[in-house]
């Protein structure tokens, strides 16, 4: 059988390839456990001195989750879903307090769950042909995997901007806001690992070397009035000034806020309000593990993966249907804590570094 995630070591270098092509490479509960057993083997290994993350062959580095699978399973009981978050986010603050270099290719689509193995990595190189997003509140979701963490603290209104709306980004967009560390052209990938590989103690040489100059960025065109429209606190705020401001652009961005998720949009606000405050990414990864219990139950999650995954009707029935009846109560007890023995927890290394 075909390993869905190959890992070997290259002289120095531990490797992580996703290797699901089919699916975007879109990740499961397996996965998850090997990248995470294979990173801990890896950090306790003294002749292991970087450790190197890309997508082994396909259109993309990484879909996200497998939400599919996540979905149906929190029709039933939940636990199938529950230990696949549970997990996913300790790979997710793994990577983020890793000590050793890690290096990741956001080569190609790289979405949701990609954004949670991807962003706290250190060296983040984006190339050509990456096409990033946080797309969750079309399916019900909110910008999980660390998202309240990394959007708040993008500049201006583009948290609120890219939480709602899961706009798309190319790799010049990621390098000019801090997502990605480094642009490369995608015919110089395969080099730049090999260099990398080869000679894991020069790898800011390796990098400075690979980079190339990327095209204007377009998302700065749109900073100005993303900050302008976005202004707003609330989701009805937003929707009331991008309707009265006449342009296409505010056409266009509400008519496409208006198909997502109410309350997945509503969660996602305060998600980057509280996320904005975190001290440390342990606490923002036990926030989001308790509200994706409470948002997965809710029934938004299953009609948002059916209309736009399964019957891809793209007509979802969310529930409320409007953001007037999304009430604050309601969102309240979407970030209610969970029992001390149901809550999230960092994986408990046994040997600090």
């Amino acid at each position: 059988m075909t390993p869905k995630v190959i890992d070997r070591v290259e002289g120095n270098v531990g490797r992580l390839s996703l290797n699901r092509p089919k699916a975007i490479h879109a990740l499961d509960l397996d996965m998850v456990l090997k990248m995470t057993a294979s990173l801990i083997e890896w950090l306790h290994r003294d002749d292991i001195e970087a450790v190197l993350i890309d997508h082994h062959e396909g259109r993309g580095f990484c879909a996200g989750g497998d939400v599919v699978s996540i979905a149906q399973s929190a029709k039933g009981t939940g636990k199938a879903a529950r230990d696949f978050f549970f997990n996913e986010y300790r790979l997710n603050h793994l990577l983020f307090t890793y000590p050793k270099p890690t290096v990741v290719f956001m080569d190609g689509i790289t979405m949701g769950g990609g954004v949670g193995i991807s962003r706290p990595c250190r060296y983040r190189v984006a190339t050509d042909r990456t096409m990033f997003a946080m797309p969750e509140t079309s399916i019900g979701l909110f910008p999980d995997v660390g998202g309240g963490w990394h959007l708040s603290r993008l500049l201006g209104r583009l948290p609120q901007y890219l939480a709602l709306t899961g706009a798309r980004l190319d790799g010049a967009d990621c390098f000019a806001l801090g997502l990605a560390t480094h642009y490369v052209a995608h015919e110089d990938v395969d080099q730049l690992k090999a260099d990398i590989a080869r000679d894991p103690d020069r790898i800011d040489a390796h990098l400075a070397h690979a980079q190339a100059a990327p095209p204007p960025a377009r998302i700065k065109e749109d900073r100005d009035k993303i900050c302008r429209l976005f202004a707003a606190d609330t989701l009805e705020g937003v929707l009331a000034t991008l309707d009265a401001d006449g342009s296409e652009w505010a056409a266009k961005t509400a008519a496409n806020l208006r198909t997502k998720s109410p309350m997945s949009c509503k969660v996602s606000l305060r998600l980057l309000e509280e996320g904005a405050k975190m001290r440390d990414f342990a606490g923002e990864m036990g926030m989001e593990y308790a509200l994706v219990a409470h948002v997965a139950a809710w029934p938004d999650l299953a009609e948002g993966v059916r209309a736009l995954l399964i019957d891809k009707d793209n007509a979802p029935k969310w529930t409320p249907p409007t953001p007037e009846e999304v009430t604050a109560e309601m969102v309240d007890a979407m970030f209610a804590p969970l029992p001390p023995d149901e809550a999230w927890s960092p994986l408990p290394l046994v040997r600090n570094r």
